[in-house]
């Protein structure tokens, strides 16, 4: 059967263009872990290669599935399938020895993963966060964090004195969106201020009450945040968008930067020198 045609988006892609938060799953040939708390879709290396086209950009961070627990080898054999155009963030153990750190950023992973939010199958703990920021902070990695949001002020003095990058997932995600002038969202603006944090424009239907097709509610803090902190923001389809049923389509994604910064100058610092910058592209 052939493959139907993948939409096309209307946003032009600049050189070196970069999606920031993808997810590889081979479930035929890496089972998932006894951990896991949905069953995601298949979605291969290949697969994603023609999203990756069809969107227009030309590279990727691939971000450790929760499904597969501390097992990096299905993200690993994506990464080198890559050839240079893919950097992955691991979830690795907090005392992953430094000779093992090493080998995995010769082969292209820059940061760990921290998936915080309740039941959704992450393996790291809270106290793994200073313990792992010392150890990867000589490699120039990031943490890679993913909370409710309206958490944050609970968490920010940890994060502001972390040694590392940290990246905070989908616009924060605040599990119930908040307005920008919440004291929540001032907190992620306060990260932002110290220099060492980033946010990822991305995945609002992941928190959105308004839904689609603009997702208003959470726009207004992706537009907030493109707006004042183009320098600190990243972009990511979170593909292949697991555990959700109501898929969106990817260029409709891509799109939606157009709304979140209508600046081509701060859309190629989003979609291209930031990622450059964090994941040493």
């Amino acid at each position: 059967m052939k493959t139907p045609e993948l939409k096309v988006p209307q946003l032009k892609a600049p050189a070196g263009a970069c999606d920031c938060h993808i997810h590889i799953y081979e479930l035929h040939r890496y089972p998932l872990a006894s951990t896991a708390t949905f069953g995601p879709p298949q979605a291969s290396w290949d697969d994603y290669l023609e999203v990756r086209r069809a969107l227009g950009l030309e590279r990727a961070v691939i971000v450790q599935a929760t499904g597969y627990g501390f097992d990096n080898r299905c993200a690993l054999e994506a990464l080198a399938l890559s050839r240079g155009t893919a950097r992955m963030i691991a979830t690795l153990r907090a005392d992953t020895p430094l000779a093992e750190l090493r080998a995995l950023h010769e082969a292209g992973v820059r940061g760990v993963r921290f998936m915080m939010i309740p039941n959704s199958g992450g393996v790291m703990q809270w106290d793994d966060l200073e313990p792992m920021a010392e150890r990867i902070a000589e490699l120039g990695w990031v943490i890679n964090l993913q909370l409710d949001g309206r958490e944050l002020p609970l968490y920010e003095d940890r994060l502001a004195a972390l040694p590392c990058q940290v990246s905070i997932d989908h616009n924060g995600k605040y599990l119930t969106p908040v307005a920008p002038s919440d004291p929540s969202f001032r907190s992620l603006l306060r990260l932002l201020d110290r220099g060492h944090a980033w946010v990822k424009l991305s995945a609002p239907y992941e928190t959105s009450r308004s839904g689609p097709p603009r997702y208003d509610d959470v726009s207004a803090l992706a537009r907030a945040l493109a707006a004042d902190y183009p320098d600190r923001c990243l972009w990511a389809s979170n593909y292949p968008h697991p555990g959700r049923a109501d898929r969106p389509d990817n260029a409709d994604m891509l799109d939606l930067l157009a709304h979140w910064a209508p600046g081509e100058t701060d859309r190629r610092k989003i979609l291209a020198d930031n990622p450059a910058r964090l994941y040493g592209f």
